[in-house]
């Protein structure tokens, strides 16, 4: 009897074990970074606690395993080994380029889908993984929408550009200059900062030597607020533009009245779109007011959770096999990836700070 009963409890843990579904989303959890991967833990939640109230997927309880990178290129392989010994079906996730491409390495090996919502640079998606894809745009579509703006609508012709010399940062601004350079213009000041400085006078002193325009910095709203500080402070006029990395509120809460007039690229308003009303009105009532990235930690957690769910399977060729041949209704409207696991869609608009807030460009100059 004994023997009969240790064989029950055994199965019921067995079987407790398998009936749940584990997603895994890492991000930068702690540090400076730590808002950004925090908007897109709750929105992977989010979406995990929908299926739950729909039954989950075939009955089992959907999981969120979370992973902390510390937005460091050394230690997103760290957690990539780390959920996939938790055994997740699939991962949300990283947040920064750095620490995607590393990390997706391990995933590939290893045959566990990843889908980033905000990790833009090229090299994510061109090295023929096809198990990676990101719900985002890329930096050679950033950069260049970025630079054909600042040519034909700003009319500048003096630009100078600084990076954080990360995989994200620099290659940004190098697909910033490389558009510049091919259409006639070629930068007054191109230079790198290492991500963890905070003091800047002496680069912005340099920058204003040169009288630009219009200044670029390819980087994370970490340093972006410090940097526009500095900059009104040492009386450098010329507005700056950067890309998707310093569209935060902490941006604003850091810089005050000095981020007014900054320009970003991002993609469209998710307020205009009808199709993310639902997951606004009920982010809101959850979490307060939503970051930029929550609604693409929630699509990117629709995507894996819903191809579980339509292929029947958690195998990762099932899984990969289902995302490169279906469209999917997201938060963000539809959409549908490529061979390579990029967005078929275009993605990137001009957004500019104005009254404190984040808002269209276009809107902003009616």
């Amino acid at each position: 009897m004994k023997t009969l009963w240790i064989f029950v409890i055994c199965l019921a843990l067995i079987t407790s074990a398998k009936a749940e579904i584990r997603l895994g989303v890492a991000a930068p959890l702690t540090g400076t970074q730590a808002k950004i991967g925090t908007d897109m833990v709750q929105g992977a939640e989010m979406a995990a606690a929908e299926w739950n109230a729909r039954g989950g997927i075939r009955g089992e309880k959907v999981v969120i395993v979370k992973g902390d990178d510390e937005a460091s290129p050394k230690q997103a392989p760290v957690v990539a080994r780390d959920l996939i010994g938790k055994k997740v079906v699939g991962v949300v996730g990283h947040f920064n380029s750095g620490c995607t491409i590393p990390a997706s390495e391990i995933y590939d090996e290893s045959q566990v889908v990843m889908v980033t919502p905000a990790s833009t640079n090229p090299l994510v998606t061109d090295r023929g993984y096809q198990g990676v894809f990101r719900v985002c745009g890329r930096d050679d579509q950033q950069g260049s929408v970025g630079a054909k703006f600042a040519l034909e609508t700003l009319k500048a012709k003096r630009i100078a550009i600084l990076h954080d010399k990360t995989t994200y940062g620099q290659g940004l601004a190098d697909e910033f200059k490389k558009y510049l350079e091919k259409h006639g213009v070629k930068p007054v000041y191109y230079a790198g900062v290492p991500k963890e400085e905070l003091d800047f006078r002496a680069i912005i002193s340099a920058i204003k030597q040169t009288q630009p325009e219009l200044w670029y910095f390819g980087g994370i709203y970490d340093q972006g607020g410090p940097l526009l500080k500095q900059a009104k402070q040492a009386g450098l006029t010329a507005p700056l533009m950067s890309g998707d990395g310093l569209i935060d509120t902490a941006l604003i809460q850091t810089a005050g009245v000095d981020a007014e007039g900054t320009l970003l690229t991002f993609g469209p308003d998710p307020e205009k779109r009808p199709t993310a009303k639902a997951f606004l009105d009920n982010y809101h009532k959850q979490y307060g007011q939503h970051g930029p990235y929550a609604i693409y930690g929630y699509d990117a957690a629709n995507i894996i959770l819903h191809a579980v769910e339509k292929s029947g399977s958690t195998k990762y060729r099932d899984i990969t096999k289902y995302i490169h041949n279906t469209e999917f209704q997201t938060a963000m409207g539809p959409l549908k990836f490529d061979a390579k696991g990029d967005i078929t869609d275009t993605y990137y608009v001009l957004w500019t700070v104005k009254d404190g807030k984040f808002v269209l460009y276009d809107e902003a100059k009616k």
